[in-house]
């Protein structure tokens, strides 16, 4: 009996994984449409439709597939085109056009985020299932935000799909919210090693660069003023603190960042 009761609470647990992803891969072409491209494991460059596996309610889904259809293979004489699911094991990068006329780019990479893996909010089984969600996944599509020396990507948590008990549900609703409005930003410096992007970190990447060092010791740079990373007395940092350091990333990396790249060698 408890073989069947697992064997169950797996099968729902895998159904919630995937139920957020569209499976839809019918597509009616628009008068207006905008090609984006991909980049497959030759290096060679596809034009086709792009369309992201992700919203803005799931933009986690982003980081796992991508739907395409190459201009090669689009017949105008059918009102629908099939899309092909593509992941990380098919291509290197994609670049689609979002429903507001922006361009994305998305680049294969290998990081495993290990900060929400181990920052288990809501706690017993649904933490478990959020850790094994993050630590699990190590190659997937980042966003570049920032091309240049110092290149940055945006990467999200992947948060539980599954909750034991109506007592977590809200927890698990407000811990995907979090996730939701608040990405990770990690960079890779000429082409090194993936890390996580932190206030502590941006100073560090950029003290080679006079330009940028002369600034950040004027306090020319806004986002860079105050470290808002508070410890309590027991040397602890609390969740809303942590929110605070992460939501100058995003100046960061315009201000210092961009300044790094257009004017540093």
């Amino acid at each position: 009996m408890k073989k069947v009761l697992a064997l169950g609470l797996f099968t729902l647990v895998c159904f919630n994984v995937y139920a957020q992803e569209d499976s839809n891969t019918d597509y009616e072409l628009r008068g207006d449409e905008k090609y984006g491209y991909i980049i497959d494991k030759s290096g060679k460059k596809v034009e086709g439709i792009v369309r992201m596996n992700g919203d803005d309610l799931y933009p986690w889904n982003n980081q796992k597939k991508v739907k395409f259809v190459a201009v090669a293979d689009i017949d105008k004489s059918k009102k629908k085109q099939k899309f092909k699911n593509l992941d990380t094991d098919d291509i290197k990068e994609y670049v689609a056009i979002d429903n507001n006329n922006n361009e994305r780019h998305f680049e294969t990479i290998k990081y495993t985020n290990t900060k929400e893996g181990f920052n288990t909010a809501t706690g017993g089984l649904s933490g478990n299932i959020k850790a094994f969600n993050n630590l699990t996944k190590n190659t997937q599509f980042a966003e570049i935000v920032k091309e240049g020396k110092i290149k940055v990507y945006k990467l999200y948590g992947y948060p539980t799909t599954f909750s034991a008990g109506t007592s977590q549900i809200a927890a698990a609703d407000e811990e995907t919210k979090r996730m939701r409005q608040n990405p990770s930003y990690i960079y890779s410096k000429k082409g090194g090693k993936i890390e996580e992007l932190t206030f502590a970190k941006a100073k560090i990447i950029t003290a080679d660069c006079s330009y940028v060092k002369g600034k950040l010791t004027s306090g020319t740079y806004t986002s860079m003023k105050n470290d808002e990373k508070k410890r309590s007395g027991l040397g602890r940092l609390i969740k809303s603190q942590i929110d605070d350091v992460m939501s100058n990333v995003p100046e960061i990396v315009e201000e210092v960042i961009t300044d790094y790249n257009e004017n540093c060698k």
